[in-house]
């Protein structure tokens, strides 16, 4: 047994992601290994002063351990989800960590969207699941561009600037395959299937992404994408009032900020080239987005 499994199972292992640090226990087998193959050195911790999320994995009695195991989440002793089934055990931290920043980090506002950077442009990929959104993400972080997240924006209040949160990026169904061949080089995470999702997959951030999490970014663009198969590749604007509308589906807390919130949003779009993006090959998408960010000077 490793430093990282024998310290998830007694004092726990701090987790630090941009802003974010989570203290996470759990002595379920198969936590450690997982964390290790997707998160780097630096991002792990066994002593940090103050930790902003308090999370378990754990089993809910010791039937449950034995007979069709199912495990439970747990932020600060309380269970936001029902149990899953044990074979789910990675996903599930991942999807009560989006959980506990979407849900309590109201000091930011947060939008369900993806967001890279190159030469210093960023851009904001607002979408609801399966929308292609993390795939195209993927496809644009394989070519040169900076990963700040795959699942949400942070976005400050007073500058807009948006926050590097590096974590794995979340794959699923025909997703994993198509970026499997894409993107051959990224290390991916074991498979989990038959989940609430689908089949599911985490694949490790690029090296260069961490080294920069401290570099925030201004918004260029929020591009609102749509995979669909067989489509070709189609960018065209869409207005500011559409967008603040089409931003605000898919904020997880802009209504919790009131006016403050509702300011900020449309702040962000007004600041922003808003379009609609509709794609099916990823190839030809990569090339739109690096024609559309002007060249470093």
């Amino acid at each position: 047994m490793n430093t990282l499994d024998v310290a998830l199972k007694t004092t726990g292992v701090f987790i630090k992601t941009g802003p974010f640090v989570s203290l996470l226990k759990s002595r379920i087998n198969g936590l450690g290994h997982a964390i290790e193959q997707l998160y780097y050195a630096p991002q792990i911790s066994y002593n940090e002063e103050f930790a902003d999320f308090h999370l378990s994995i754990e089993f809910p009695n010791i039937l449950r351990r034995w007979f069709r195991p199912q495990i439970l989440f747990k932020n600060d002793g309380r269970t936001p989800f029902n149990p899953l089934p044990a074979e789910q055990l990675y996903p599930f931290f991942e999807w009560g960590l989006n959980w506990c920043i979407a849900n309590h980090s109201n000091h930011f506002l947060i939008l369900h969207a993806a967001v890279v950077e190159k030469n210093g442009y960023a851009i904001v990929f607002p979408a609801a699941p399966g929308s292609g959104k993390s795939t195209l993400c993927a496809g644009l972080v394989s070519r040169g561009w900076r990963l700040l997240s795959d699942e949400m924006a942070i976005i400050e209040p007073e500058t807009l600037s948006l926050v590097s949160v590096v974590r794995p990026i979340s794959l699923k169904n025909e997703s994993i395959d198509v970026i499997k061949a894409f993107a051959p080089d990224f290390e991916f995470g074991s498979i989990t299937r038959d989940t609430a999702k689908g089949t599911v997959t985490h694949i490790k951030a690029p090296i260069e992404s961490l080294n920069r999490e401290q570099e925030k970014a201004q918004p260029a663009c929020i591009v609102f994408p749509k995979y669909q198969a067989g489509a070709a590749s189609l960018l065209k604007p869409v207005s500011k009032v559409k967008s603040v509308l089409r931003a605000a589906e898919e904020s997880f807390n802009y209504n919790v900020l009131g006016e403050k919130g509702f300011t900020m949003l449309c702040d962000l779009v007004d600041g922003s080239d808003c379009y609609e993006f509709v794609y099916s090959d990823l190839s030809d998408a990569v090339n739109i987005f690096n024609s559309l960010i002007p060249s470093k000077s």
